[in-house]
């Protein structure tokens, strides 16, 4: 791109030369005044124009570096004409620029007449790279655009400090309330295949009868006679832990087992994973419950965090069948993002008790925490939390 100057006695004759030479494809950048009547000189103005690179060459122009000689000729007029340094005055304009484009409200499902204020920019990407929920995204910023006192909006600390407040009250967390000495709580770990049951559990059983100090009581029992190694996988896990474990292959066999276990304070019942979509599969952990309907069985359904939003909706969907009590997320190790987790439980309303955050027995397991959650997400990373 060439810049141009023309001069003039004022600031339309120097406009006019400029349109007369270069044509209306000039861009005009500024319009100054280099000398003064005042002074005992003429008045003079400088119009500078921008044009491609690929117009043609102009015949009775100066490039701006030169442009000072043109109206020194007739007067020998010594004039002082400051230069700009006019890249890096586009450059500021292109970085004014990307800051307004950040600062739009531009979903990609739904449309939404709001501007994000740029002391909640940083904040509003962090919800981007977290694949938080668009919708919830957009109350979030509008509720706290109208609620935040401005005179806390120039302070970064107290921004971040305020998304995490309202993040907080959005987390269903549910609370590890530990048993007394003769209470006994069934639990039943449900999900897709691969999502980390077997190893969830064996965490868990660990967790209760070795790290608590209470010295409780812990049996497993397995469903899962299905999946190719699964039941010795269990075996070497209570073999170690020295705990009991029962193998059950038909439904009415479950009653027995549970009553075989009875001393028991926790039982951790193993289900078969299934794709989401395979709903005969889901039925039959029905049938087992049907056969112990007396009996109060809470059911956690086991979902990996490094999957999308929808995918998580659509196993809830289809499991949810079974009467989902609580929630455990798995893989919060292997993602960067976790907007989805905390929209997914906001808006399923099923609490969250546990987190895992790796393969090692009995140590990656955290109990739920909303604070947890919330660092993750702010950091983009669970490592190290």
């Amino acid at each position: 791109m060439n810049m141009l100057s023309f001069l003039g006695e004022t600031p339309t004759i120097a406009l006019r030369n400029a349109q007369e030479e270069c044509g209306e494809d000039a861009i005009v950048v500024s319009t100054k005044k280099i000398s003064s009547a005042v002074d005992g000189n003429k008045d003079m103005y400088e119009v500078v124009v921008a044009l491609e690179d690929e117009q043609q060459p102009l015949k009775h122009t100066k490039k701006l570096s030169t442009s000072a000689s043109k109206s020194g000729s007739k007067s020998n007029q010594k004039m002082d004409v400051k230069f700009y340094d006019f890249k890096e005055e586009i450059l500021k304009m292109q970085d004014a620029i990307m800051q307004v484009q950040k600062s739009l409200w531009d979903p990609k499902s739904q449309l939404y007449d709001l501007t994000i204020p740029p002391e909640f920019v940083d904040m509003y990407n962090l919800f981007e790279q977290n694949e938080f929920d668009q919708e919830m995204t957009y109350t979030i910023m509008k509720k706290t655009i109208k609620q935040l006192p401005i005179a806390l909006k120039t302070n970064p600390k107290k921004v971040n400090d305020f998304f995490k407040l309202v993040l907080r009250r959005i987390i269903p967390i549910k609370q590890e309330v530990p048993l007394r000495k003769h209470q006994r709580k069934i639990i039943m770990m449900v999900g897709p295949t691969g999502v980390g049951k077997t190893t969830t559990i064996a965490k868990l059983a660990a967790r209760y009868a070795y790290k608590l100090g209470q010295n409780y009581k812990v049996g497993i029992v397995t469903l899962d006679s299905f999946r190719v190694g699964a039941i010795e996988q269990l075996q070497a896990y209570t073999n170690i832990m020295r705990l009991p474990l029962e193998v059950v292959k038909k439904p009415e066999e479950l009653v027995e087992a549970l009553l075989r276990l009875k001393d028991c304070n926790y039982i951790f019942i193993d289900t078969a994973g299934s794709s989401q979509y395979d709903v005969d599969k889901i039925e039959m952990i029905n049938e087992y419950q049907e056969k112990v309907h007396e009996l109060p069985i809470e059911k956690v359904l086991v979902l990996p965090a490094n999957v999308k939003h929808s995918d998580l909706i659509d196993i809830y969907t289809n499991y949810s069948r079974l009467n989902i009590n609580y929630l455990t997320f798995t893989k919060l190790d292997e993602t960067k993002s976790f907007g989805n987790l905390i929209s997914f439980a906001h808006k399923t309303k099923k609490s969250i008790i546990y987190f895992s955050i790796g393969q090692n027995v009995p140590d990656d397991l955290i109990v739920s925490d909303s604070t947890f959650l919330i660092n993750c997400f702010m950091n983009n990373s669970c490592i190290g939390r």
